[in-house]
């Protein structure tokens, strides 16, 4: 006899089909799973085994063979063991066949018969609404698969015997309730920053369009503090932003009870993390840092102290918005659209003559230091600008009468300018860049200076088109003015001393 029930594998943040069929036939007694399953489906015989036994029940005396289909796609994690173990009750006569055919299941079995929950239950539901099927997850994946839709039938049963008497009618499994929408942690408030109202400035322009933001000062003078604060300057997350960054927090495992929130994602990972745990991947591809950041705020302090490859392996990420992981047999993407924040010290020492302090390793240090970002990393990286001390006249000062709520009326005023255009300013491209970016005389003029002056490259001069469409909006102004582009520019830092700047050689009178 062969029954069929259904479960889902991953592929980034998304869901995919996987039909689980159960054989039982003759033959010496076996117990075998095919279909390219990883050690944990492999295992998933022996609990199914333990947790059959704790309810009463025994594996036929048969060969039994259970096929995930479609073989060729890898098959990983626990959460198979559900499926499996409907599939064999639905064989054995134990549940009815619509048990299986109706239903996508998917959760960890215990040696006790209980259910334990397995991450991706919300991409997982969302696959069974598609596909107009009931789901069937453990108790404490219900909430989370609740978000998926209110028609969506789902049963969240804590053990096997909970599952059985459902469908026997001895017990009625009542629909999960979604998890709360809660808020994020505490919003940090500008006002605790004396002085630095440069820095306060650039970050609030990044903030308004979703810009790339560097920092670079001395130990002390606020950087870190004030990437603290950006969480706070951002509006919350749509309807479709939160549904993707939830998926993507499913999939990592990170949802508990269900509970979502629309506070955008701020990740600050520590300068010794791996590529993998940045970008994602790994024996069992997960999402990394970048990912986890998607549509809020990677914050990477100390940015030189981080790997060379780890800091390139975000270039592309930077542009495209994606992390596409290539292995020899599968290729998964993670949607990585976030916004970064940069800070670090201006050389190894940390002062690099600032306020009065010697560099400790001659002239050449901050140069030195600083050439571990690559010229492409930093070219990606719409403001950049320096934090200079703060100044003990500084501390003396009171408290600013404008902090984080009045920052963020601005943003979020200039966020819907932006997006009544059809995206952030960050994001422009193409026709629309042009049509939208395009500065006045004066501006086009100053642009064009300072683009030789300065040596830009095409990626560079864009950028700063883009970031002068963002102070305008915040001015409220329709077009973009030459005060604008001067702005943006100051927002460029100079080349440390002695980096030479490239420009297209001159051509000799032979053409070449």
């Amino acid at each position: 006899m062969t029954a069929r029930t259904s479960s889902a594998s991953f592929e980034g943040a998304e869901a995919r089909w996987i039909d689980v069929q159960v054989q039982i036939a003759g033959g010496l007694p076996a117990f075998n799973i095919v279909g390219l399953a990883d050690k944990a489906v492999a295992e998933s015989r022996e609990r199914v085994r333990a947790a059959f036994a704790a309810i009463g029940l025994a594996l036929p005396s048969q060969r039994v063979i259970v096929n995930l289909a479609p073989a060729d796609r890898p098959k990983e994690g626990a959460h198979y063991d559900l499926p499996v173990a409907i599939g064999l009750m639905v064989a054995i006569g134990v549940l009815p066949p619509e048990a299986g055919q109706e239903y996508l299941a998917m959760g960890e079995l215990g040696l006790d018969g209980s259910i334990a929950p397995s991450p991706g239950a919300l991409p997982a539901a969302m696959l069974a609404s598609e596909r107009e099927c009931g789901f069937i997850c453990a108790e404490a994946s219900g909430p989370e698969a609740a978000w998926a839709g209110g028609d969506l039938p789902i049963l969240a049963p804590r053990s096997l015997i909970q599952l059985v008497n459902h469908f026997k009618g001895n017990q009625v499994l009542a629909r999960p309730a979604p998890g709360d929408l809660v808020d994020g942690p505490g919003v940090k408030d500008l006002r605790d920053v004396r002085g630095q109202e440069t820095a306060k400035r650039a970050l609030e322009v990044a903030m308004a369009g979703g810009h790339n933001l560097l920092m670079v000062g001395p130990p002390g003078s606020g950087k870190s503090m004030l990437a603290s604060r950006a969480p706070g300057l951002l509006p919350p997350l749509t309807a479709e932003e939160l549904l993707q960054v939830s998926m993507i927090q499913s999939v990592a495992g990170m949802l508990d009870r269900g509970e979502l929130s629309r506070t955008r994602p701020f990740r600050s990972p520590h300068h010794s993390a791996s590529m993998a745990a940045m970008v994602g991947g790994g024996s069992r591809i997960r999402p990394g840092e970048a990912s986890l950041a998607h549509h809020g705020v990677l914050f990477l302090d100390e940015l030189p102290e981080f790997h060379p490859q780890v800091l390139d392996s975000l270039r592309e990420p930077l542009e495209t918005g994606e992390i596409a992981i290539v292995r020899a047999n599968s290729r998964v993407c993670f949607p990585a659209r976030f916004q970064l924040i940069a800070a670090m010290n201006p050389c190894r020492c940390g002062w690099g003559g600032e306020n009065g302090q010697a560099c400790a390793r001659g002239p050449k240090c901050a140069q030195s230091y600083q050439a571990r970002v690559s010229g492409p990393m930093i070219d990606r990286i719409d403001l950049q600008i320096d934090v200079p001390p703060v100044t003990p006249a500084d501390l003396a000062l009171p408290r600013p009468a404008e902090g984080t709520a009045e920052c963020a009326a601005r943003v979020a005023q200039a966020r819907e300018t932006q997006m009544a255009r059809g995206s952030l300013n960050a994001h422009l491209g193409g026709e629309r860049l042009d049509r939208v970016c395009a500065p006045d005389a004066p501006g086009a003029a100053l642009l064009a200076q300072a683009a030789e002056a300065m040596g830009l490259t095409a990626r560079s001069y864009h950028r700063i088109l883009r970031t002068a469409r963002t102070i305008a909006d915040l001015d409220g102004a329709d077009g973009v003015r030459r005060i604008h582009i001067a702005e943006a520019l100051s927002a460029r830092r100079a080349k440390p001393a002695g980096q030479a700047i490239s420009r297209p050689a001159a051509r000799t009178s032979a053409g070449f």
